[in-house]
């Protein structure tokens, strides 16, 4: 029988708990945390089947270990598991948001022969926590594996294990993992932080102040109210990926404002045709194989029902939706619904019959 053995219970550790447990019923899922209340919680709610709170007394009864901490703890953890007597053919992984930090800290396990394959769901929620743990939560997300000396063999093992997530497997090494999530998420991150902290200062003596924020930049900013002790956390393990993307940022910005100054609007058209270029083309026609999301974008009035009329009409073509999202992108009566699909096929089913049944599509992809 094999033994999974999960260091950390929160919502990323629960939630592959209960993916595991629905989809391999002979695994035995052990759960290990350093808060007593999760390790009860997780066994009265038969997320795992043991808990144990030393995580070094179970690692070595392991065949899979499976690391869900901060990328600080998991780097704490692979120096234990470097010190214990595991077993030959142990498999170990990680979730952790950063890949440098995580393979080094794994390098001393490697050249012992212990196979460890970097991972990196990319998934949440606004909810945090082993009550909030999910087996669906990783359904058509992406997630990163970085194999590093890993055999094909182990990497196979891994996703068959993890078979019931239904993610979208990547594979990439670990500088371009970190280059990638520090441009697409912890780039932005400090983006939209900085813009709310700035226009507050900036209308700080203004009766009205963040009151009339609405439309682009709620859109804009609606990743500020991320939690500030994971994003400090995950910050300081990408630290010299993101200070060189934000210098680069900086450098952006610095010719924007000086063709503002200078009244150079052919400077300002081609800076706002090359972004408006690059936004409305990204999709899986510029990606080759790289498996992605296929979206619609509906023009929809302000009415009660409008959007229930759209999920009801995909629903009885049993059209399967990965995500929908209203797009604060402006204050008309219209709103723009964006439709998001798993595949191609479902995406131009669902074109076909939202355009029969008259519905005015801004952009699809």
């Amino acid at each position: 029988m094999t033994t999974v053995l999960i260091h950390g219970l929160g919502l990323i550790g629960s939630s592959l708990a209960l993916a595991i447990k629905g989809a391999h019923p002979d695994v035995t899922i052990v759960g290990s945390d350093v808060r007593s209340t999760s390790l009860t919680y997780a066994q009265q709610h038969q997320i795992v089947d043991e808990v144990v709170r030393d995580f070094s007394i179970a690692a070595p009864q392991a065949d899979v270990i499976i690391l869900a901490g901060p990328v600080s703890v998991i780097c704490e953890d692979l120096q234990l598991l470097g010190k214990l007597t595991l077993k030959p053919n142990v498999l170990i992984t990680d979730v952790g948001s950063t890949k440098q930090t995580v393979l080094t800290a794994a390098k001393p396990l490697q050249i012992r022969g212990v196979t460890f394959i970097g991972g990196h769901p990319m998934a949440g929620s606004h909810k945090s926590g082993v009550t909030a743990g999910r087996a669906d939560l990783f359904e058509n997300a992406f997630y990163f594996l970085v194999p590093g000396l890993a055999p094909k063999a182990a990497i196979t093992q891994l996703k068959t294990l993890l078979a019931a997530t239904k993610v979208k497997w990547l594979t990439v090494t670990p500088k371009q993992h970190d280059r990638l999530v520090g441009q697409l998420s912890h780039l932005p991150h400090v983006i939209a932080a900085a813009l709310v902290n700035q226009t507050q200062v900036a209308l700080a003596e203004s009766p009205m102040g963040l009151r009339l924020a609405a439309g682009g930049f709620k859109s804009l900013t609606r990743i500020a109210s991320s939690d500030p002790t994971m994003w400090t956390a995950i910050l300081t393990t990408n630290s010299a990926v993101v200070v060189a993307q934000l210098e680069a940022f900086q450098r952006a910005l610095a010719d924007v404002t000086t063709a503002i100054a200078a009244g150079d609007g052919e400077s300002l058209t081609a800076f706002f045709t090359a972004a408006k270029t690059t936004r409305d083309h990204l999709g899986p026609e510029r990606l080759g194989s790289l498996p992605n999301f296929y979206d619609v974008f509906l023009n929809i009035p302000d009415r009660p029902g409008t959007i229930a009329a759209v999920t009801q009409l995909l629903s009885e073509a049993k059209l399967n939706l990965v995500n929908i999202h209203i797009l604060e992108i402006r204050e008309e009566v219209d709103g723009v619904l964006q439709l998001t699909f798993g595949n191609a096929a479902t995406h131009d089913v669902a074109v076909t019959l939202l355009q029969a049944a008259n519905y005015q599509i801004v952009r699809k992809n």
